[in-house]
Protein backbone atom coordinates (compact mmCIF):
# COMPACT_ATOMS: atom_id res chain seq x y z
CA UNK A 1 0.00 0.00 0.00
CA UNK A 2 2.79 2.40 0.94
CA UNK A 3 4.66 1.55 -2.27
CA UNK A 4 1.54 2.33 -4.30
CA UNK A 5 1.21 5.76 -2.66
CA UNK A 6 4.86 6.54 -3.31
CA UNK A 7 4.42 5.51 -6.94
CA UNK A 8 1.42 7.82 -7.30
CA UNK A 9 3.34 10.71 -5.74
CA UNK A 10 6.26 10.08 -8.06
CA UNK A 11 3.99 10.10 -11.13
CA UNK A 12 2.25 13.24 -9.90
CA UNK A 13 5.58 15.01 -9.40
CA UNK A 14 6.71 13.93 -12.88
CA UNK A 15 3.54 15.30 -14.50
CA UNK A 16 3.76 18.52 -12.50
CA UNK A 17 7.37 18.93 -13.59
CA UNK A 18 6.36 18.39 -17.22
CA UNK A 19 3.53 20.94 -16.87
CA UNK A 20 5.88 23.52 -15.34
CA UNK A 21 8.46 22.89 -18.05
CA UNK A 22 5.90 23.23 -20.85
CA UNK A 23 4.49 26.42 -19.28
CA UNK A 24 7.99 27.88 -18.99
CA UNK A 25 8.74 27.06 -22.64
CA UNK A 26 5.46 28.65 -23.79
CA UNK A 27 6.18 31.81 -21.79
CA UNK A 28 9.70 32.03 -23.23
CA UNK A 29 8.32 31.61 -26.76
CA UNK A 30 5.66 34.28 -26.16
CA UNK A 31 8.13 36.87 -24.85
CA UNK A 32 10.71 36.02 -27.51
CA UNK A 33 12.00 39.08 -29.41
CA UNK A 34 12.61 38.35 -33.11
CA UNK A 35 16.12 39.25 -34.26
CA UNK A 36 14.79 41.44 -37.10
CA UNK A 37 12.74 43.57 -34.69
CA UNK A 38 14.66 46.82 -34.30
CA UNK A 39 12.21 49.77 -34.22
CA UNK A 40 13.50 53.28 -34.77
CA UNK A 41 13.88 55.39 -31.65
CA UNK A 42 11.86 58.64 -31.57
CA UNK A 43 13.84 61.86 -31.81
CA UNK A 44 13.67 64.06 -28.73
CA UNK A 45 11.67 67.18 -29.57
CA UNK A 46 9.98 70.05 -27.84
CA UNK A 47 7.27 68.45 -25.66
CA UNK A 48 4.96 71.38 -26.47
CA UNK A 49 5.43 71.00 -30.21
CA UNK A 50 4.14 68.47 -32.73
CA UNK A 51 6.95 66.63 -34.51
CA UNK A 52 6.57 66.63 -38.29
CA UNK A 53 8.87 64.26 -40.16
CA UNK A 54 9.75 65.59 -43.63
CA UNK A 55 9.86 62.12 -45.18
CA UNK A 56 6.26 61.29 -44.31
CA UNK A 57 4.72 64.68 -45.10
CA UNK A 58 6.97 66.08 -47.82
CA UNK A 59 8.60 63.17 -49.61
CA UNK A 60 5.53 60.91 -49.56
CA UNK A 61 2.25 62.75 -48.91
CA UNK A 62 3.02 65.95 -50.80
CA UNK A 63 4.66 64.16 -53.70
CA UNK A 64 1.74 61.74 -54.04
CA UNK A 65 -0.75 64.62 -54.01
CA UNK A 66 1.15 66.67 -56.60
CA UNK A 67 1.67 63.72 -58.94
CA UNK A 68 -1.99 62.70 -58.69
CA UNK A 69 -3.10 66.20 -59.66
CA UNK A 70 -1.03 66.05 -62.86
CA UNK A 71 -3.06 63.03 -64.03
CA UNK A 72 -0.24 61.20 -65.70
CA UNK A 73 1.63 57.99 -64.80
CA UNK A 74 3.96 58.30 -61.83
CA UNK A 75 6.00 56.19 -59.46
CA UNK A 76 6.35 56.28 -55.68
CA UNK A 77 9.35 54.76 -53.90
CA UNK A 78 9.08 54.06 -50.17
CA UNK A 79 12.12 53.07 -48.09
CA UNK A 80 11.27 51.13 -44.95
CA UNK A 81 14.17 52.62 -42.96
CA UNK A 82 13.06 56.20 -43.63
CA UNK A 83 9.41 55.24 -43.12
CA UNK A 84 10.17 53.72 -39.71
CA UNK A 85 12.02 56.83 -38.62
CA UNK A 86 8.95 58.88 -39.60
CA UNK A 87 6.52 56.52 -37.87
CA UNK A 88 8.57 56.71 -34.68
CA UNK A 89 7.82 60.45 -34.48
CA UNK A 90 4.06 59.86 -34.31
CA UNK A 91 2.14 59.62 -31.06
CA UNK A 92 3.11 56.42 -29.23
CA UNK A 93 2.06 54.43 -27.30
CA UNK A 94 -1.57 54.00 -28.38
CA UNK A 95 -4.18 52.08 -26.39
CA UNK A 96 -7.31 50.23 -27.47
CA UNK A 97 -9.43 47.78 -25.51
CA UNK A 98 -6.92 47.49 -22.69
CA UNK A 99 -4.06 46.66 -25.08
CA UNK A 100 -1.21 49.14 -25.52
CA UNK A 101 0.74 49.25 -28.79
CA UNK A 102 4.13 50.87 -29.13
CA UNK A 103 7.39 50.78 -31.10
CA UNK A 104 5.96 49.72 -34.49
CA UNK A 105 8.18 48.68 -37.37
CA UNK A 106 7.59 48.06 -41.10
CA UNK A 107 9.86 45.82 -43.15
CA UNK A 108 9.83 45.33 -46.93
CA UNK A 109 11.09 42.06 -48.39
CA UNK A 110 10.64 40.35 -51.78
CA UNK A 111 6.88 39.92 -52.23
CA UNK A 112 6.13 40.59 -48.57
CA UNK A 113 5.40 43.36 -46.06
CA UNK A 114 6.03 42.69 -42.38
CA UNK A 115 4.48 44.72 -39.58
CA UNK A 116 5.92 44.36 -36.08
CA UNK A 117 5.17 46.03 -32.78
CA UNK A 118 5.22 45.60 -29.03
CA UNK A 119 1.93 45.04 -27.22
CA UNK A 120 1.45 45.43 -23.50
CA UNK A 121 -1.24 43.21 -21.97
CA UNK A 122 -1.70 43.09 -18.20
CA UNK A 123 1.84 44.41 -17.72
CA UNK A 124 3.48 41.82 -19.99
CA UNK A 125 5.24 42.76 -23.26
CA UNK A 126 4.83 40.70 -26.43
CA UNK A 127 6.20 41.34 -29.92
CA UNK A 128 3.50 40.74 -32.54
CA UNK A 129 4.53 40.03 -36.12
CA UNK A 130 2.11 40.16 -39.07
CA UNK A 131 3.22 39.25 -42.59
CA UNK A 132 1.29 40.24 -45.73
CA UNK A 133 1.71 39.08 -49.29
CA UNK A 134 -0.12 41.74 -51.37
CA UNK A 135 -1.17 40.57 -54.83
CA UNK A 136 -2.58 42.21 -57.97
CA UNK A 137 -4.56 39.78 -60.13
CA UNK A 138 -5.03 39.84 -63.90
CA UNK A 139 -8.07 42.12 -63.54
CA UNK A 140 -6.09 44.66 -61.52
CA UNK A 141 -7.78 43.73 -58.23
CA UNK A 142 -5.65 44.06 -55.10
CA UNK A 143 -5.72 41.56 -52.24
CA UNK A 144 -3.81 42.16 -49.00
CA UNK A 145 -3.29 38.53 -48.08
CA UNK A 146 -2.36 37.91 -44.45
CA UNK A 147 0.16 35.06 -44.54
CA UNK A 148 1.45 34.77 -40.99
CA UNK A 149 0.73 36.08 -37.50
CA UNK A 150 3.12 35.42 -34.62
CA UNK A 151 3.21 36.35 -30.95
CA UNK A 152 6.84 36.14 -29.93
CA UNK A 153 7.99 32.95 -31.63
CA UNK A 154 4.57 31.25 -31.61
CA UNK A 155 2.66 31.01 -34.87
CA UNK A 156 -0.99 31.91 -34.21
CA UNK A 157 -2.05 32.38 -37.85
CA UNK A 158 -5.11 30.05 -37.92
CA UNK A 159 -6.51 31.48 -34.69
CA UNK A 160 -5.82 35.09 -35.75
CA UNK A 161 -7.51 34.59 -39.13
CA UNK A 162 -10.55 32.98 -37.54
CA UNK A 163 -10.93 35.80 -35.00
CA UNK A 164 -10.39 38.50 -37.65
CA UNK A 165 -13.09 37.07 -39.92
CA UNK A 166 -15.53 36.77 -37.03
CA UNK A 167 -14.89 40.35 -35.87
CA UNK A 168 -15.30 41.63 -39.45
CA UNK A 169 -18.60 39.82 -39.95
CA UNK A 170 -19.92 40.96 -36.57
CA UNK A 171 -19.03 44.54 -37.50
CA UNK A 172 -20.97 44.26 -40.75
CA UNK A 173 -23.98 42.79 -38.95
CA UNK A 174 -24.03 45.30 -36.09
CA UNK A 175 -23.66 48.62 -37.92
CA UNK A 176 -24.40 50.33 -41.21
CA UNK A 177 -21.19 50.09 -43.22
CA UNK A 178 -20.46 51.80 -46.52
CA UNK A 179 -19.19 48.90 -48.62
CA UNK A 180 -17.87 51.33 -51.26
CA UNK A 181 -15.63 53.15 -48.78
CA UNK A 182 -11.96 52.38 -49.44
CA UNK A 183 -11.35 51.72 -45.74
CA UNK A 184 -14.09 49.09 -45.73
CA UNK A 185 -12.60 47.45 -48.81
CA UNK A 186 -9.17 47.33 -47.17
CA UNK A 187 -10.68 45.77 -44.04
CA UNK A 188 -12.53 43.20 -46.16
CA UNK A 189 -9.27 42.30 -47.88
CA UNK A 190 -7.29 42.09 -44.64
CA UNK A 191 -9.87 40.22 -42.59
CA UNK A 192 -11.87 38.29 -45.20
CA UNK A 193 -9.46 37.95 -48.15
CA UNK A 194 -11.73 39.93 -50.50
CA UNK A 195 -9.91 41.62 -53.43
CA UNK A 196 -10.81 45.21 -54.32
CA UNK A 197 -10.24 47.80 -57.04
CA UNK A 198 -7.22 49.90 -55.91
CA UNK A 199 -8.58 53.28 -56.99
CA UNK A 200 -7.86 56.30 -54.80
CA UNK A 201 -9.44 59.76 -54.75
CA UNK A 202 -6.97 62.61 -54.27
CA UNK A 203 -9.01 65.77 -53.77
CA UNK A 204 -10.87 65.97 -57.11
CA UNK A 205 -8.72 63.49 -59.03
CA UNK A 206 -8.69 59.68 -59.19
CA UNK A 207 -5.64 57.43 -59.53
CA UNK A 208 -5.21 53.68 -59.79
CA UNK A 209 -2.44 51.42 -58.50
CA UNK A 210 -1.17 49.69 -61.64
CA UNK A 211 1.72 47.63 -60.29
CA UNK A 212 4.22 47.40 -57.47
CA UNK A 213 7.52 45.75 -56.59
CA UNK A 214 8.72 44.69 -53.17
CA UNK A 215 12.42 44.10 -52.53
CA UNK A 216 14.55 44.23 -49.41
CA UNK A 217 14.02 47.64 -47.82
CA UNK A 218 12.03 49.19 -50.67
CA UNK A 219 8.50 49.36 -52.07
CA UNK A 220 8.01 50.78 -55.57
CA UNK A 221 4.39 51.54 -56.52
CA UNK A 222 3.23 52.73 -59.94
CA UNK A 223 0.04 54.75 -60.45
CA UNK A 224 -1.95 56.12 -63.37
CA UNK A 225 -5.02 58.30 -63.68
CA UNK A 226 -8.36 56.57 -63.30
CA UNK A 227 -12.02 57.22 -63.95
CA UNK A 228 -14.29 57.70 -60.92
CA UNK A 229 -15.81 54.42 -59.74
CA UNK A 230 -19.42 53.79 -60.68
CA UNK A 231 -21.70 55.82 -58.44
CA UNK A 232 -19.01 58.28 -57.36
CA UNK A 233 -19.81 61.99 -57.63
CA UNK A 234 -17.91 63.87 -60.31
CA UNK A 235 -16.48 67.14 -58.89
CA UNK A 236 -17.13 70.36 -60.77
CA UNK A 237 -20.33 69.19 -62.45
CA UNK A 238 -23.85 70.10 -61.46
CA UNK A 239 -27.08 68.65 -62.76
CA UNK A 240 -28.69 70.57 -65.61
CA UNK A 241 -31.69 72.58 -64.39
CA UNK A 242 -34.99 71.11 -65.39
CA UNK A 243 -38.20 72.82 -66.42
CA UNK A 244 -36.42 75.68 -68.21
CA UNK A 245 -36.64 76.51 -71.90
Amino acid sequence: MEKRKKSRRRKLLIWLSIDVFVAAVVILLLVHKPSQYDPAAPVQTDPNGQPVDPYLYRDLSSKFYNEAQRQRPFEMVVLDKALNQAIAQLKWPQESGGVTLLAPQVLFAPGRITLMGTTKVEGADFVVTIEFGPRLDDQGQLNLLGEKVKVGAINVTPLAKMMAKRMYRERLASAAVDMEDLRTKIAASLFNEEPFDPVLKVEDKWVRLKSFDLVDGKLTARFDRASPPRGAATPGRTPSPRGRN
